[in-house]
């Protein structure tokens, strides 16, 4: 099993190195810093923990796959660790299936069933949306009993987070009918934030990576491209077929309209793309630091000391990054469909 999957801060990998795990790792041949970070990077399906004693602590979840030859099947994923096999399903090792559940078909080749397994991102998932109901739900249950008082504390910075939004980004981009979308937004923002929030968190229940999935991002983007195109004015799509431009740079050739179509995808393109790079290239470049503790084991005592001091000092540093960016990022997000909208709600 991996020594340190999915302990991406550097307390973790100190208290592993106390422990000894660094010349046990070192005897065993170099350490694979590739399969380290993408272990972290992908979905699994069990939530790690820690390791204790050289037994991996984590939490199986269920899996639930459909074999074209044998249908569905539940069982729990504790069931397939260590390269085990459970009614003929195994996780695929290396190969284009790598790390996910697969099984062999009557002519021994490697296929993957329909699989809807509990994974940890999914898991991940249902806790930001609970945390997120919670956090809505008590902000407004305050309001409600408080109606005529200046809020404090908690429920102040909601009011003061989600004025700034309404007001300052929302209605300044979108303008005057700014209301319909504003639930949206505002959910997008604290949807992402605390998403970006709980993959800082290095220990249970944190630590999923959720928008460092492109899937999750996609699906983000998408529900913006929804919100622009669909309730867009004439104007905006006379502006996409037939845009204020030069004539022989719409005819007879269309060479502006299929510009100003192709940007109708790239808008929201771009939006998964920023936000699954910077959360996916945060996590990495942690993971990558504090591999130099277990790269450095082999060096001597001196050298690998020195090294973790500099790994703990860089990724305390790269940690409060992160902390930047899980903010930065929801905001960005949230400002930059908002002025996708805005545009397309232009007017003759």
């Amino acid at each position: 099993m991996r020594t340190i999957k999915d302990n991406k801060y550097i307390w973790v990998a100190f208290w592993m190195w106390l422990c000894f795990l660094t010349p046990a790792k070192a005897s065993s041949g170099e350490v694979d810093v590739q399969d380290i970070v993408f272990s972290h990077i992908q979905d699994a399906y069990a939530w790690h923990i820690t390791e204790w004693d050289g037994q991996e602590i984590s939490i199986p979840l269920p899996i639930l796959v459909r074999s074209e030859e044998r249908g569905w099947d539940l069982y729990s994923s504790s069931h397939l660790r260590q390269g085990q096999t459970y009614h003929d399903y195994y996780i695929a090792a290396e190969g284009e299936h790598a790390g996910k559940v697969v099984e062999k078909n009557n002519a021994g080749e490697e296929v993957r069933p329909v699989d809807l397994s509990l994974t940890k991102n999914v898991c991940g998932l249902l806790l930001s949306c609970g945390i997120l109901l919670l956090v809505v739900l008590r902000t407004a249950h305050w309001y409600k009993k408080h109606p005529n008082e200046a809020p404090g504390g908690f429920i102040g910075l909601m009011e003061m987070t989600i004025t700034y939004l309404q007001d300052g980004v929302i209605k300044e981009a979108i303008g005057k009918g700014y209301k319909p979308y504003s639930s949206y937004l505002l959910t997008v923002f604290f949807f992402i934030l605390i998403n970006n929030l709980i993959g800082i968190i290095p220990i249970f229940p944190g630590g999923a990576n959720i928008t460092g999935n492109i899937a999750v991002t996609g699906v983000l983007a998408i529900c913006t491209f929804i919100a622009v195109n669909l309730f867009a004015t004439k104007a905006y799509w006379k502006e996409i077929f037939w845009p204020k431009a030069p004539i022989y740079l719409k005819l007879p050739l269309p060479i502006m309209p299929l510009v100003e179509f192709f940007g109708v995808f790239t808008k929201p393109f771009a939006l998964m793309i920023r936000l699954f790079a910077n959360i996916m290239a945060g996590h990495t470049i942690i993971l990558a630091l504090t591999c130099l503790i277990f790269i450095t084991a082999t060096m001597g005592a001196a050298v690998n000391l020195g090294m973790t001091i500099v790994s703990v000092a860089f990724c305390a540093f790269m940690n409060c990054l992160e902390l930047l960016v899980a903010c930065l990022q929801a905001y960005i997000f949230t400002l930059l469909s908002a002025n996708y909208i805005g545009l397309a709600k232009v007017k003759e």
